[in-house]
This record gives C-alpha cells, structure tokens and sequence, in this order.
C-alpha cells in the first residue's frame, strides 16, 4: 500500500505513471485543478484549504472536517494502486495528509517511525502543523503526531517538491 504526494504541476503525469484511481486535492482554487483521465468524481476527495496554520481574514484555515473527510475516503481506496495525494507545491499541506493518512492506516504503527519515513521520502516535506494537529486529535494520537513531526523538523526549502512515495503498512 503506498501513497504517492506531488504537485498540482505533477499531478496528471503522476496519475499516469502509478495508474492511480484515487486522488486527494489539498487546494483552495477549483479554477487550478482539472481531475485526471480514469479518475472517477467520487473517487476525487477535494479539500479545500488554504497552507496556513493561523486564522487569517479571507483564508480557509485546515480543519477537522477536513480530516474527517480525508480518513472517511480512505475506505474508498482499493489499495490495489497507489492514492495520489497532492497540494500546489507538494511540500505542506499534502505532505500532513499523506501522514495522517499513513497514522489511520497503520493504527499500530509509531508515530515516529512514520514521520521518519516521510523524511526518507522527501527531503522538502514541511507538513502543514495545523493538519497534522488536527490529525493527530481526530486519530487520537494523544500529541504523538505532532511531536514526531517536530523531531523531523521543516524539510528544505523549495518552490516545488519531488513527487514521491509514502510506503504504508
């Protein structure tokens, strides 16, 4: 089982190339998004938030029903293709889904053993403090996730990450 995290530039060519049938959006703008070839529509979780972490005017800050909505479409996935998750860079806001995802997937598995997995994977992830926070209340984590992400730290700084794979078991 594996979760693919790119960009919204690599989001198509990333679809492709896994075969992908799933697909979460982390983006505010629906004018920037067009949902792939053999993606069905119930089959494109689409969150609409903004990458901040504070409220700010105008803004739609990550919340839990966010989180709710993205563990609930986990029930959709067949795992028989990789679920592309992805952002407009691929560095916060789809790197703290691809981790609360792995956290509801691997209920047993520590939460630090999947944050340093994700640095493994991508030395550019900065996940979003507020998702993963709000992750880590709904999936009852008792603060373990944000710890763990904290240990690894913010991830080098880039306009866009490389697309890449978050193993999950």
């Amino acid at each position: 089982m594996k979760i693919r995290v790119c960009s919204l530039a690599r989001l198509h060519e990333t679809v492709e190339e896994t075969r992908a049938r799933h697909v979460v959006t982390l983006v505010r703008d629906e004018a920037r998004v067009f949902r792939p070839n053999g993606i069905a529509p119930d089959d494109h979780l689409w969150l609409q938030m903004d990458d901040i972490s504070e409220p700010l005017d105008g803004m739609i800050l990550p919340c839990e029903e966010h989180v709710q909505k993205l563990v609930g479409f986990l029930d959709r996935w067949d795992r028989a293709q990789p679920l592309v998750v992805h952002c407009f860079a691929g560095i916060s806001r789809s790197t703290a889904a691809a981790y609360v995802a792995a956290c509801a997937l691997s209920p047993q598995r520590d939460e630090e053993e999947i944050a340093l997995r994700l640095r493994a994977a991508s030395p550019t992830a900065s996940p979003n403090i507020r998702l993963v926070a709000m992750g880590d209340a709904f999936l009852g984590r008792q603060g373990r996730m944000l710890k763990a992400i904290g240990r690894i730290g913010y991830g080098l700084a880039a306009y866009e990450a490389e697309p890449f794979t978050l193993p999950v078991d």
